[in-house]
């Protein structure tokens, strides 16, 4: 059995445990079962979440686990020196470490973040870059594994995190099959983005909102600001100008930043060709899709594509 350990601490968020019902499936899944899952902290005993939850857990001792998760709190965690130290010495002997959402930071304190890419939840990834500079700090990711250190994005990214665990250790097929008793799509690729196009935008009103649907359904088409405008029922006079109130952005600028997401996208899900790529998201050609990545990303869509496999 792997032995694998969640620490907690005082306004931890619970939905970090949410990733031990993962390996909790993948034993009801796989046969004969692989992982001992348990929770621990500093102090042992109960310890009170970030708001009404509160949960029983052991003390942490010399017990050998193979993998060992830190989860997050809503804001910057601030370890004792205790558990940074129980945590630098337990990296000597475990196969995994691994952080989820703001465990990051207590990693960081630790030093076993130096020289090391990792991530975070986006809004605090400044912080932890301001704090530990010698960490290579990539916020635009859902998990990131350098060696044996694993972390991840905010709060969810964290099932995404142990569903890569388990496929590493049991194969695609089991984490394919944990994923779908979980109702989850097959976990997300570690190099995709924590960002949303249409979230970013929030339009306000169900016809902007109708055209950007139409949009993304329609990423091949020219989408003029006259088919836009079709779509939402407006002239293309008000459309323009109410997209730009709601939005703040300009029209064509919104919809690059769709294509661009969905290119990202399949970069991350399959091997597709670039040119492939850049017809079905509306670029029509590479090089058009290559000056918009590089003005959005600084790096061409060939770059990134590297970058997931490494991830």
């Amino acid at each position: 059995m792997q032995r694998v350990g969640f620490i907690v601490y005082p306004g931890f968020q619970i939905i970090g445990l949410a990733a031990a019902t993962a390996f909790e499936v993948a034993n009801l899944v796989n046969d004969p079962p692989v992982y001992e899952v348990s929770v621990h902290s500093e102090s042992g005993g109960t310890i009170r979440g970030s708001d009404a939850v509160s949960v029983d857990s052991a003390t942490l001792d010399d017990t050998h686990f193979d993998t060992l998760i830190v989860l997050g709190g809503t804001g910057i965690p601030d370890p004792s020196p205790g558990l940074v130290q129980y945590i630098r010495i337990a990296a000597r002997s475990v196969r995994r470490l691994a952080s989820i959402c703001t465990g990051a930071f207590v990693l960081a304190e630790a030093g076993l973040l130096d020289g090391r890419r990792a991530t975070t939840h986006w809004l605090l990834a400044p912080e932890l870059r301001t704090r530990f500079p010698a960490i290579k700090v990539e916020e635009d990711r859902i998990f990131l594994i350098d060696g044996a250190i694993w972390t991840s994005a905010g709060m969810s990214a964290g099932i995404d995190l142990a569903l890569a665990m388990i496929e590493k250790d049991l194969g695609r097929e089991i984490a394919r099959s944990v994923a779908q008793k979980l109702v989850l799509y097959h976990r997300r690729a570690g190099g995709q983005s924590q960002h949303s196009t249409l979230l970013a935008l929030e339009p306000k009103s169900d016809r902007i909102q109708s055209a950007l649907d139409h949009a993304r359904r329609n990423l091949r088409n020219s989408l003029s600001v006259e088919e836009l405008a079709e779509a939402a029922h407006l002239s293309p006079r008000q459309f323009s100008r109410l997209f730009r109130a709601e939005t703040g952005e300009s029209p064509a600028k919104a919809i690059e930043q769709l294509r661009i997401e969905a290119a990202r996208l399949m970069l991350e899900q399959g091997r597709h060709p670039i040119e492939v790529i850049a017809r079905e998201t509306g670029f029509d050609d590479r090089n058009r899709m290559r000056r918009a990545f590089l003005r959005a990303y600084g790096v061409p869509p060939q770059d990134i594509r590297r970058n997931l496999a490494d991830a």
